[in-house]
């Protein structure tokens, strides 16, 4: 009895101690469990998109470093007062743009087009985003929801340079000497060759004075870039050409349709030609056949009227030349003809370096401008 006892015990004691081990094993499983919970809520992401699903069909992929934020429409809407026409600033490629003051304090340009949701966009925008430098406009994030896509960017309080250069009246472009000009084509030129010095190089497509926007401290900084592929990517319709006469076109491409990193440098000449001039090249009547560009330059040199009154003294006559040069390099009628964006650059640095060298020694630009016919023959 004592023995059977005993026996009956020591199962009982050996099942005892099994059962703690396996208590055990659990509830430190579950502590581990625990920790590596609270580490992953301490580190996790506020992303709306992380906790809840999306206001669009469309799934956002994995974006890496640079994430472009998804926007919900109501924050959007409270951002333009519900797209009120009083904070219309303009009407681009990607339909209208509105100036919007989100909740953090931050002021941003919202571009909005009518359409459905699709992933392409996102993706496309995603890729766009992760493309910064100093010289592109910022792209922020975007929106797909109530039959509209949004693209989000940064807001440039100067605008583009359309309205420093076209506008007339005393407070108009007078006061952008010629150095501040060439300031700006260096900026707006670094920001194009950073789109082609990408590993897949990026073509603007649709680069014009238009397109280069100015900060606060009149820094250059290049917009729209990569709307001509992100529009080819989700349209349906071939890209649709406008009746008028684009003057920023590179010939080659009128005639082959396929935008080259070469199309981009010949517009980047005809916006060196209206920073000089200070009008509109589409308002030269001689525009727009073979060689014409070549032949107004030449004519309006010999008049001694070409440049923009505006500028005054405030240049030197080598300075003038070389920026002449450059241009016309840029808007060689042969794409084989032209610079490429790098060497664009390192031209107008040196012209720039140069302009402010001699202005500082002397003082003040050349007082008199050499005849147009001397300068002509010079290039």
């Amino acid at each position: 009895m004592s023995r059977s006892f005993a026996v009956t015990l020591g199962g009982t004691g050996g099942a005892v101690v099994l059962l703690g081990i396996l208590i055990g094993v659990v509830w430190f499983y579950m502590l581990q469990r625990r920790k590596h919970l609270n580490k992953n809520s301490d580190t996790g992401s506020s992303d709306p998109s992380a906790i809840g699903p999306h206001s669009s069909s469309v799934t956002p992929p994995l974006m890496g470093q640079h994430e472009a934020r998804q926007f919900m429409t109501e924050e959007l809407e409270q951002a333009t007062n519900y797209f009120d026409e009083k904070n219309l600033i303009g009407c681009g490629r990607l339909g209208q743009v509105y100036k919007g003051l989100l909740q953090d304090g931050t002021i941003v340009a919202i571009k909005r087009r009518a359409g459905i949701p699709q992933q392409e966009f996102v993706e496309e925008v995603a890729y766009l985003s992760g493309i910064s430098h100093r010289n592109l406009v910022s792209l922020l994030g975007y929106c797909q929801d109530c039959g509209y896509q949004m693209i989000v960017s940064e807001y440039l309080p100067n605008g583009s340079m359309c309205s420093h250069l076209y506008a007339t009246g005393k407070d108009s472009a007078s006061k952008l000497e010629f150095k501040q000009r060439l300031s700006i084509a260096l900026g707006a030129a670094k920001g194009l060759s950073h789109l082609h010095s990408q590993q897949t190089p990026m073509v603007h497509g649709s680069f014009k004075t238009s397109n280069v926007l100015v900060d606060e401290n009149f820094i250059a900084k290049v917009a729209d870039a990569g709307v001509s592929r992100l529009l080819r990517k989700i349209e349906d319709a071939g890209p649709s050409h406008s009746a008028r006469t684009n003057v920023y076109e590179d010939p080659e491409t009128a005639q082959m349709g396929i935008c080259t990193k070469m199309s981009d440098v010949y517009s980047f000449g005809v916006f060196l030609l209206e920073l000089l001039i200070g009008q509109e090249a589409s308002h030269i009547d001689s525009f727009g056949s073979d060689g014409s560009i070549l032949q107004w330059v030449e004519t309006h040199l010999n008049s001694n009227d070409m440049m923009d009154h505006r500028l005054g003294g405030s240049f030197t006559t080598e300075g003038i030349k070389d920026f002449i040069r450059l241009t016309l390099r840029c808007m060689a009628p042969l794409g084989k003809g032209r610079p490429n964006m790098q060497v664009v650059v390192l031209e107008l640095d040196r012209i720039l370096e140069k302009e402010i060298t001699l202005t500082t020694v002397t003082g003040e630009g050349s007082a008199q401008v050499t005849l147009g016919s001397q300068l002509f023959t010079a290039i």
